[in-house]
């Protein structure tokens, strides 16, 4: 871990600990992360940074559980098991804080871009190609005007509706590595998809990520598709 890498781990930990105070004491913040409240008092107040092993405890653990339970509070499921996920990808500090969870949580490799389809997980992909300081590219159900050349999927549904998403060919080179991303993984036919234009670009598959999967299938028919890790940040 470079300089700036430990930097932006330790804030990543002191936004998730002032997170986690707003609703605690501090005697309460040590008895869930196992910290010296005068520690936490100083982190949360600016005072003084963790060290790095502090920090990742924080944000790998801690904050992980943290920003799960956080996002399951935000969501809401219809009687009919629609998923609003509009609470969490409409909030982009809370993201901000999701993305260094991520990183750090998941074994994905660190990627060149971040691919999701348009358009609710585009506030995601932000985020993480903003933490990993790299690209962001979104596919789109339609073609652009002004661009030539397209990688395209296309997929006939079970409902025989078919799902075709396109992708500007320069938005991945030939041997980068992707990291796929949205805000829900249901059937996982747009994950599908993204790996699809994953592989025709001749990209290398550095992981495939949602904040929310809605039980299994989707998970499971990603694995089909890759041996690159897949997680979500909470299941419904």
């Amino acid at each position: 871990m470079n300089r700036a890498e430990k930097a932006t781990l330790q804030l990543r930990a002191v936004e998730v600990l002032r997170m986690l105070k707003e609703t605690r004491t501090y005697d309460e913040l040590a008895a869930r992360t196992g910290l010296p409240p005068g520690d936490l008092n100083r982190y949360v107040n600016g005072h003084v940074l963790p060290s790095a092993d502090r920090a990742r405890t924080v944000v790998e653990d801690v904050g992980r559980d943290a920003l799960a339970a956080e996002l399951d509070a935000r969501i809401r499921v219809d009687d009919e098991g629609y998923v609003d996920t509009s609470g969490a990808v409409f909030d982009q500090p809370f993201l901000d804080l999701v993305a260094p969870v991520v990183a750090s949580a998941f074994e994905f490799d660190r990627p060149d871009v971040v691919l999701t389809a348009a358009t609710d997980g585009i506030t995601l992909a932000a985020s993480l190609a903003s933490y990993y300081g790299v690209r962001c590219a979104y596919a789109k159900k339609r073609k652009e005007t002004a661009v030539e050349e397209f990688i395209e999927a296309r997929q006939r549904l079970a409902s025989g509706i078919e799902l075709t998403y396109y992708l500007p060919a320069s938005a991945i080179d030939a041997g980068e590595s992707v990291l796929v991303v949205d805000d829900l993984i249901r059937s996982g036919e747009t994950q599908e998809l993204l790996l699809e234009i994953v592989e025709s670009a001749g990209g290398h598959v550095a992981g495939v990520f949602a904040l929310i999967a809605a039980g299994d299938d989707g998970v499971e028919r990603a694995r089909e598709r890759t041996d690159a890790p897949i997680g979500s940040l909470t299941t419904v």
